[in-house]
């Protein structure tokens, strides 16, 4: 007779007896009781082998979203079959994004309705201008997949996933992970394309099992950036990882912003010391962004580092450059540098534009507006080549600048501070 297992939901670790914390992932409370699986009666099918010469080559075509943003982060628009797992902070717009793509996309949409009323979602969408929906409430699984296998769509919406009912209590981890395997199985046999809405936690990341990400074929996060959303892939199977696509919440809807670069510096003060433009690249976009610095003496013992929407300890290593290569005293200086707009951009091609800003910032004296700058910045104070520096710079031109500190005519941090700062 089989013994009862318990599996671990978050990595299938398996044990005969439950287990406080997974030896495993290390998640606590996380096993789950699985009931023994009867021995097969039938003789297992025989495995065979695929040469890659007989694999027909025809790759399937791509279809829009009917937004220009989502199809750049996407990757040029959905492949029949794909899985997609949108995740983002309430109201954040995941839901009007949804209603968007249905509105423009001119295929057959189903829209499994769990977070709200069908009376809420027809009051969304006349706001947005959309004529037709095609509504599903049945969230629980089976009927739901009995539905959608005998009269399947082109494009599948499920909002949210976890409130679909799976084999436990709608948002468990268990409903969660066989809901997302269950659309993801029925995607691939139909050529459906799938979005599925994730609720995100306190860490900003997609709540339920991590097998859930790595089930889908690309993850995206809707996030907040001041006035505008920002869609950010996280993962994806068919596009590049880490594109940005950008919007304006409008009355209307989400309203897509087709030059970011003018829209971020569309507020940037002139003349002020302690901002410099950075020639920054996000996935396959390049943007032009402002960075910020602020310097200001510190009233506690250990001075104060604050940074927004760059990555922290590639700022701490640049202001050590600073000091140490360059002299800048920084020992009794707290010292902010933000990424303004509300963006998030890792990018070592921005360590130029933060040193300049702190550099600016300390002494007081203006870089010029027209400048613009990229390079990563090494720990001996050399300025280091980074990727796409040719897109960045054609960036930098469409946006107006005409002068550019870069790779190419910059060997040193040092180099660049006397042409500009002293």
């Amino acid at each position: 007779m089989a013994k009862t297992a318990y599996v671990c939901v978050e990595c299938g670790y398996r044990t005969p007896k439950p287990l406080g914390r997974c030896p495993g992932c290390g998640a606590w409370e996380s096993f789950r009781e699985v009931a023994p699986t009867p021995p097969r009666r039938e003789a297992p099918k025989e495995a065979s082998l695929l040469p890659l010469s007989r694999v027909e080559e025809g790759e399937e075509g791509r279809f829009s979203s009917g937004l220009a943003e989502v199809d750049r982060v996407l990757g040029g628009g959905f492949v029949p079959g794909e899985v997609v797992l949108l995740g983002g902070e309430p109201g954040v717009g995941k839901s009007t994004l949804l209603l968007e793509m249905a509105k423009r996309m001119g295929r057959e949409v189903y829209y499994v309705a769990g977070e709200e009323s069908p009376g809420q979602i027809k009051l969304r969408a006349r706001r947005l201008g959309l004529g037709e929906l095609l509504l599903l409430r049945e969230t629980r699984l089976e009927p739901l997949l009995a539905l959608l296998e005998r009269q399947p769509p082109e494009a599948l919406f499920v909002d949210s996933v976890q409130t679909i009912e799976a084999g436990g209590s709608p948002g468990s981890l268990v409903a969660v992970r066989e809901a997302t395997g269950a659309f993801v199985r029925f995607a691939k046999a139909t050529g459906t394309a799938v979005v599925l809405v994730g609720h995100v936690t306190k860490e900003g990341v997609v709540a339920g099992p991590k097998s859930v990400e790595h089930a889908v074929d690309a993850t995206l996060y809707l996030e907040t950036a001041g006035v505008y959303r920002v869609l950010r892939s996280a993962k994806n199977r068919f596009g590049p990882v880490g594109e940005l696509g950008v919007f304006r919440m409008e009355e209307t809807g989400l309203l897509q912003v087709k030059n970011p670069s003018e829209a971020f510096l569309l507020e940037r003060p002139l003349g002020v010391p302690g901002s410099a433009i950075a020639l920054a690249l996000a996935g396959e976009r390049a943007l032009a962004l402002e960075v910020q610095a602020l310097a200001a003496k510190t009233p506690f013992p250990a001075p104060r580092r604050v940074v927004q929407g760059l990555e922290g300890r590639r700022v701490d290593m640049v202001l050590a450059v600073l000091e140490r290569r360059l002299g800048l005293p920084l020992g009794n200086l707290d010292v902010y540098v933000n990424l303004a707009g509300g963006l998030r951009v890792q990018d070592p091609g921005l360590d130029l534009a933060v040193a300049l800003a702190v550099y600016s910032a300390v002494v007081g004296k203006p870089l010029p507006p027209d400048l613009a700058v990229v390079g990563e910045v090494g720990l001996l104070g050399e300025v280091r080549s980074v990727m796409g520096l040719e897109r960045r710079l054609r960036e930098g031109e469409r946006a107006g600048f005409s002068r550019f500190l870069h790779p190419g005519n910059t060997r040193g941090l040092k180099e660049a501070v006397e042409r500009y700062l002293e």
